[in-house]
């Protein structure tokens, strides 16, 4: 089941992701591409510059992406004009690197397809009990990224609420797709329950350890995962679509996308102007594309943290914003190790 890479290429300038694909799923994954918000939001006019995407794997599709969010090197979210400076400051990640990032994709890669042939298996007929299982699974890798920057900010490591925030607002999201499949039936059977729970137990233990290790593999796992979430709701779109219009919304899918306080649901959507997506929830149709649309989002955000200092709330930018209020990117640390050393040497993470 080991997934096979071809070599990867890395540059400065155009950067260069790899979006994995998957052999048992169809080939919408082309769809899915990224147009995040490079500058803040309020301020961005002028067109963004692309970048392509390479491929790390035989017969894997390109795809068209942007970067995902401004920055924090930059001296004012609002400057578009100073970007340049900013990637000025860029440089090529060396051999080791490079070799690093090909090997944590691989192993990525291979745990992802692990588990999609264990849901073929089990779930090739059974849509709703697959949605609970994945639902179930894809709120643990925001648990465990809050788990160890609590414990950073414990011992004066880490100072930066924006990721515990969209974090946040990210198991809140899953958490409201999971309460949907439960109200759809996913949940019905017990060995459902009992294989989504004990997969999920282990999931997190493996992503608090991975994410102690190396953020940027932690963050590129949870992409594959956030990329085969996608693709699945896609496919049943297209397959379902004209039964799935027939059918009446869930109550709890009307109250998440269209209720009075849509703070948190504007929260995750990192690369959008918060207050601009209001989905219309008509029937089950609607719910479906608005979860599919919800897991895109999720892997622009994965995307992007895989860029260490690379993450802002929405909801941090104002029109006032100056200098002070951009993050420094010394102000935090990039894995367990990279902490410590910054403990011992330096003075801890200052509050932002």
């Amino acid at each position: 089941m080991a997934a096979i890479l071809s070599s990867a290429v890395f540059a400065t300038s155009p950067l260069k992701f790899t979006i994995p694909k998957h052999p048992s799923l169809s080939s919408h994954s082309s769809q899915l591409q990224f147009h995040p918000l490079r500058c803040n939001p309020l301020s961005c006019r002028s067109p963004l510059p692309r970048v392509r995407a390479t491929v790390l794997k035989d017969e894997e599709e390109e795809v068209i992406i942007q970067e995902s969010f401004p920055s924090k090197i930059s001296s004012s979210p609002f400057d578009v004009a100073k970007e340049s400076n900013a990637d000025s400051l860029n440089t090529t990640p060396g051999a080791v690197e490079k070799l690093a990032i090909k090997v944590e994709q691989s192993i990525n890669i291979f745990l992802t397809d692990s588990v999609i042939k264990i849901l073929d298996v089990f779930y090739h007929d059974r849509n709703y009990a697959r949605f609970f299982v994945l639902e179930t699974i894809a709120r643990v890798p925001y648990f465990a990224f809050m788990s160890i920057l609590h414990m950073y900010e414990s011992f004066g490591w880490w100072r930066r609420a924006d990721y515990l925030k969209v974090h946040f607002a990210e198991s809140w999201n899953e958490m409201h797709h999971l309460l949907i499949m439960e109200e759809l039936g996913g949940n019905a059977w017990w060995f459902d329950r009992f294989l989504s729970q004990h997969i999920a137990i282990f999931y997190y233990i493996m992503t608090v350890i991975m994410y102690a290790i190396s953020p940027r593999m932690a963050y590129h796992f949870s992409e594959c995962v956030e990329n085969h979430a996608f693709e699945t709701y896609d496919k049943f779109i297209k397959a379902q679509g004209e039964e799935l219009k027939k059918l009446p919304a869930p109550e709890v899918a009307v109250n998440y996308y269209t209720g009075g306080d849509l703070y948190l649901f504007d929260e995750f959507q990192t690369s959008k102007i918060p207050n601009t997506r209001r989905p219309k929830i008509e029937n089950l149709y609607d719910v479906f594309i608005n979860i599919r649309d919800d897991e895109a989002e999720h892997c622009k955000t994965m995307k992007a943290c895989q860029t260490h200092g690379n993450l802002r709330s929405p909801h941090s930018y104002t029109e006032d914003d100056d200098d002070n209020a951009v993050c420094d990117p010394e102000a935090g640390c990039e894995g367990i190790v990279d902490c410590i050393k910054k403990s011992v040497s330096s003075n801890p993470a200052k509050l932002k």
